[in-house]
């Protein structure tokens, strides 16, 4: 299935394409912002998955995050995904703000009649790159790929790291959803994605941290003490942090808790050149 370029905008001597395509994954139309830093016609550049947060869509990440000027400083490509499907004709799919619609948590749902559309791990980690691949794979090395993310997104981008452990060659977040199994927005997403609970560790990274065995770049995980959802033990970084210590992880997750800083991009921007700058020490 061919991408189709709405829009090209030029900013940071680089490309953000708008883009938007038929999903086999979630049946239905997707879309997309890219971002392609300058780059010689030889030279092929990496590529960083930004997964977003509950509400958002590929827009968010791209115009408020702070993240294209490291990006280009460091000759590093974004790609920026939606959050869920969109107009599946799900009934209830649109009845609150934190399942369904923009809350498709990164997973493979296996409850009906969620199963057929709520496929975004396979979205993200399978038919996303290979359109990438098609189309952009001229510039874009596709060996060098990372993960990184916000909220839901940091849920995302920890978990998925964790369960394709050569996949990526880093990961980091912003205020991730860190122990979905044991916070509301988390047992609500998978009590009704999922069909038995006996899932939920597999996609909780809390859980999956404790087996894991693959390669151990270091972990950056950012999050404000003035932020609501922290406060509201949604987030729980501190079980992920604790969990990592009797695992292959131990002492290589970075957690920073910082005074003041809410849960909102002026968060993330304040801490984009950061995590851009993590990744880059992997990525090139």
């Amino acid at each position: 299935m061919s991408l189709q370029i709405e829009a090209t905008i030029a900013t940071f001597a680089g490309k953000l394409h708008k883009i938007v395509h038929e999903s086999s994954a979630v049946g239905g139309q997707m879309k997309f912002n890219l971002f392609l830093p300058a780059q010689t016609s030889t030279h092929k550049v990496p590529l960083l998955y930004y997964l977003a947060g509950l509400t958002c869509t590929g827009d968010n990440g791209a115009e408020k995050g702070g993240l294209l000027c490291p990006a280009a400083q460091h000759g590093i490509a974004i790609v920026f995904p939606d959050t869920s499907p969109r107009g599946a004709q799900i009934a209830g799919e649109d009845d609150s703000w934190d399942f369904g619609t923009g809350a498709g948590f990164y997973l493979n749902a296996t409850k009906a009649p969620w199963s057929t559309n709520y496929r975004m791990e396979d979205y993200v980690v399978n038919e996303l790159p290979k359109l990438l691949e098609q189309q952009f794979g001229k510039e874009i090395d596709m060996s060098r790929q990372s993960l990184f993310g916000h909220s839901m997104g940091g849920h995302g981008a920890l978990s998925l790291f964790l369960r394709y452990p050569n996949k990526y060659k880093s990961v980091s977040a912003f205020a991730p959803i860190s122990n979905p199994s044991e916070c509301p927005w988390g047992e609500k997403a998978f009590s009704g994605y999922l069909a038995s609970k006996e899932e939920w560790a597999e996609h909780d990274a809390t859980e999956l941290i404790k087996k894991y065995d693959g390669p151990t770049p270091e972990i950056l995980i950012d999050v404000g003490r003035g932020d609501q959802f922290y406060q509201q033990k949604q987030l729980l970084p501190e079980n992920f942090s604790d969990a990592s210590l009797a695992s292959k992880y131990a002492n290589k997750v970075n957690l920073r808790i910082h005074d003041a800083y809410d849960h909102s991009y002026y968060f993330v921007a304040t801490f984009a050149v950061d995590h851009i700058e993590h990744h880059a020490k992997y990525l090139n």
